[in-house]
């Protein structure tokens, strides 16, 4: 199964670019939907089960932690299995554990079914660039993958506001949001089932066992190149959710700003996120990847220690604002050109790939966001796990991947 020039396989039918994009789109989206649709649902979720906002809060971090687990049991299986089955294994599974969401009787219930989503959705993150992988190579691959983060970029800020208009509609409640999900995955189920074309070769496909996942995320990990541009996204991207959980607070608490005007700048940013991955969409080829990352490396530092100083002296908010844009540029750049550069070279072993590229940075962030509460009256804890994190990368990035091409 060779990529053709087009960068699909050649049985595929004429109409199936549009179809795979259209599919790996819904799969790309499963991830952000899980996490950010039900957002707006915490207060009606507290009430009804009794709940303290923490509780709440755990549903959240259970979904995180199946997201990141799911990447790297589902990788590895697919590996073995295939592309299709697991996915449709997976879609069946994501439907139902958003019924047990919308049916839970109490808030350890929920959780639990929260972790199953985020268990399930994963398939939808992993399998869809692996199959990308599958298919095409080279800059078709750039261009490709750059699309589908894009709308990874658009997904988290759309997401909410979809979630707050279901719960416009006369007589909808939270639970409602997770029957809205459980459409989503059967939509997803059935679309794959109908269009999406086994992209694997069982001549390509490895064994599976615990001992052979193991086997080949040491492998990978063994592999001097992809440890690094692993270990850069995982810190740099990692690192970012210290953004995610500290700039409502440092918007709205320190700088004053409404509820209102903090959705326009986190939207802005998300909009710098899709800068990013254009412009390495843009690319002419792999050498050109590479520079496009070690700038975007290098930058992404620069604009860390520019936001730390800020909250130092507690700057004025539109330097901050300014500072955190650039930042966020780079994160766009930094997710696509890393798997770009990574899995370019992992076609046997792409669903691994894919998983270990995606669960890192979850697990880093699982770790850098609390760390933004160290204080309520400063933006420096943020400042500083941003570029820490960013340095860190930096180091790592210098360390394995680079080849002395400043």
């Amino acid at each position: 199964m060779v990529p053709t020039d087009r960068g699909l396989h050649p049985t595929a039918p004429p109409a199936s670019r549009w179809d795979l994009f259209l599919i790996l789109c819904l799969l790309t989206c499963l991830g952000p939907l899980n996490i950010d649709l039900y957002l707006p649902g915490f207060p009606g979720i507290a009430h009804d089960f009794h709940a303290g906002q923490t509780s709440v809060q755990f549903s959240l971090t259970g979904a995180l932690f199946g997201l990141a687990v799911g990447q790297l049991m589902v990788g590895p299986f697919s590996d073995a299995k295939g592309r299709k089955g697991p996915l449709m294994i997976a879609m069946g599974l994501f439907t139902l554990s958003s019924l047990l969401c919308a049916a839970a009787p109490g808030i350890g219930t929920f959780i639990m079914a929260r972790f199953m989503q985020g268990l399930t959705a994963a398939a939808g993150l992993v399998l869809s660039r692996a199959i990308v992988r599958d298919l095409f190579s080279g800059v078709a691959l750039a261009r490709f993958f750059s699309r589908l983060m894009i709308i990874n970029a658009v997904a988290p800020m759309v997401a909410p506001m979809i979630g707050g208009a279901i719960l416009l509609t006369p007589s909808a409640t939270w639970r409602t949001l997770f029957l809205f999900l459980a459409g989503v995955g059967l939509v997803a189920s059935a679309l794959s089932s109908v269009r999406l074309h086994e992209t694997l070769d069982p001549a390509r496909r490895g064994a599976h066992s615990t001992r052979a996942s193991l086997g080949a995320f040491y492998s990978l990990f063994s592999d001097r190149e992809f440890a690094g541009y692993a270990l850069t996204v995982g810190l740099i991207h990692g690192g970012s959710f210290a953004y995610v959980a500290g700039t409502p607070f440092i918007y709205q608490g320190l700088y004053g700003v409404s509820p209102q005007v903090f959705s326009v700048l986190f939207g802005i940013n998300g909009l710098a996120m899709v800068a990013g991955s254009w412009l390495v969409g843009r690319s002419s080829g792999p050498a050109q990847t590479a520079r496009i990352l070690r700038n975007a490396v290098l930058t992404i530092t620069a604009a860390s220690a520019l936001i730390t100083g800020l909250g130092l002296i507690r700057g004025p908010l539109a330097f901050l604002v300014i500072a955190i844009f650039l930042y966020m540029i780079c994160i766009g750049v930094v997710l696509t050109s890393t798997f770009v550069l990574a899995i370019e070279r992992q076609g046997h072993r792409a669903g691994s790939a894919s998983a270990l590229l995606g669960a890192l940075p979850l697990f880093i962030g699982a770790v850098a966001a609390p760390l933004v509460g160290m204080s309520r009256v400063s933006a420096v804890p943020m400042g500083l796990v941003l570029f820490l994190t960013c340095l860190m990368g930096l180091v790592c990035y210098f360390r394995f991947v680079w080849r002395g091409a400043l």
